[in-house]
């Protein structure tokens, strides 16, 4: 089709009824953007929230590849408006990728803007700096690196285990970068705490919600690696159940509380809401049979698809239907060798899908895949999926949740495009607007 823009163009007039902004959001989340110098930032001494690696890279090349991107960090997110598109405000999460045919530089007039094929195509927004980030904890580490915000300071994002115990080829997810990327943080001489301590988890929420005056972070997630032995002496329900425990007890309502584990059984997931957890977030990855088999041979070995699925409708039964909302990574449909070779083939068996959860009134929500290149699955397919799949599934998406009735999940902020906080997606921009009474820490 020539260039990226001609591309971009035809979906935008193809699918209408995706909201352009989305278009432009998932061709960057899927193939990254390049940063001009003049548009990184100072990293934890500068006047632009940095990019903290919460828990994958989400990058399209390692640290030692990135050139001045890895000693300058670009912003944790962009947000993109107006321009000859006229973009609603759009938050994306920041994936780099020096060969990216997006970029981010300033004008002449030191003005920040994302260009494509060499045109200015929006303005851009970055994140300030964040009063909680400039105070450090008693031991010297920094909030961001304790407990980084994200989504535009709407979600506390709390990796207490910074590794994954399914290791190696044949258990580790094979788009799944978290233990390379533990690695390579390491190897920087970057601070990584592997185990976060729960005491100092505490003070950083403590900074945060001392200095977070408007209440903008109005959500935490509790996530890290699967356990499939002990952490601290402690199984994974209560390794992660406990640091649920003492949030709850230590700043009681001041947010929703989130956990992405595996699907446990149902013992395990009732101490999960004994915790205090309010929000379960079992992931199923990917739909298809014989690609979870592929892609997810740890969790295969250790649970199996079949069991999985079980468990999150057994979850739904203790924390009820709508605050159970498993992830999956939108595109490892179409990964090569073992991939759909078709968007068509890709989009049927993820609606498949998504109509068994939401015939259940379970609502899946979806990550988009970023091809790290430490990854099988990312060397294997540097461009990722095609954007024409992730247009289509934002399509998908939205007339499944209209065929059972259902609405946007809680937990993720507003939904509506010009409205959407969620910046690992499109979904949320996808959805119709709702009234801000709909999202509320009751849930």
């Amino acid at each position: 089709m020539g260039s990226r823009t001609a591309l971009v163009e035809d979906l935008m007039e193809r699918f209408p009824h995706v909201p352009r902004e989305a278009v432009f959001k998932e061709d960057l989340l899927r193939g990254g953007v390049a940063f001009d110098p003049s548009a990184l930032s100072d990293n934890e001494g500068g006047e632009v929230k940095p990019k903290s690696y919460f828990i994958f890279s989400f990058d399209h090349g390692t640290l030692p590849e990135l050139g001045e991107a890895a000693l300058r960090r670009p912003p944790e997110e962009i947000i993109l408006t107006g321009g000859p598109y006229d973009l609603r405000r759009t938050v994306v999460s920041v994936r780099v990728n020096p060969a990216s045919p997006y970029r981010v530089a300033a004008d002449e007039d030191g003005v920040l803007g994302l260009y494509l094929d060499g045109k200015r195509i929006s303005d851009v927004g970055v994140p300030p700096m964040p009063e909680y980030y400039r105070h450090t904890l008693a031991s010297g580490k920094s909030v961001m690196e304790v407990a980084p915000t994200i989504q535009w300071g709407y979600l506390i994002y709390l990796t207490v285990f910074r590794v994954c115990q399914y290791f190696g080829a044949k258990e580790e997810c094979q788009y799944c970068d978290i233990n390379h990327n533990w690695r390579q943080h390491k190897a920087a001489g970057r601070p990584y705490t592997g185990v976060k301590d729960v005491e100092e988890v505490l003070e950083a929420l403590e900074i945060i919600d001392r200095y977070d005056t408007a209440k903008a972070s109005t959500a935490y997630t509790l996530t890290g690696g699967a356990i499939t032995s002990k952490v601290a002496g402690r199984d994974e329900a209560d390794f992660y159940g406990h640091y649920a425990k003492a949030i709850e007890e230590r700043f009681p309502g001041r947010w929703i509380g989130k956990v992405v584990a595996q699907a446990l059984p149902r013992d395990d997931v009732q101490r999960f809401k004994d915790y205090g957890v309010q929000i379960y977030h079992p992931n199923y990855e990917v739909w298809d049979r014989r690609l979870f088999e592929l892609y997810c041979p740890g969790k295969e070995r250790y649970v199996g698809r079949d069991e999985w699925h079980k468990r999150i409708l057994d979850s739904a039964e203790i924390f009820g239907a709508r605050n159970v909302i498993p992830n999956f990574v939108a595109g490892v449909e179409m990964a090569e060798p073992f991939g759909f070779t078709t968007v068509d083939e890709a989009i049927a068996s993820t609606t498949e899908g998504l109509r068994f959860f939401m015939s259940h009134g379970i609502t899946p929500r979806f990550t988009t895949w970023c091809p790290e290149p430490t990854t099988p699955l990312g060397k294997a397919n540097p461009q990722g999926a095609p954007l024409e799949y992730h247009i289509r599934l934002l399509e998908a998406y939205r007339a499944t949740m209209d065929d059972f009735g259902l609405s946007s999940p809680p937990g993720y902020g507003p939904p509506g495009p010009g409205r959407a906080v969620f910046s690992v997606s499109s979904f949320m921009d996808s959805l119709p607007a709702a009234e801000p009474a709909e999202e509320s820490t009751t849930v």
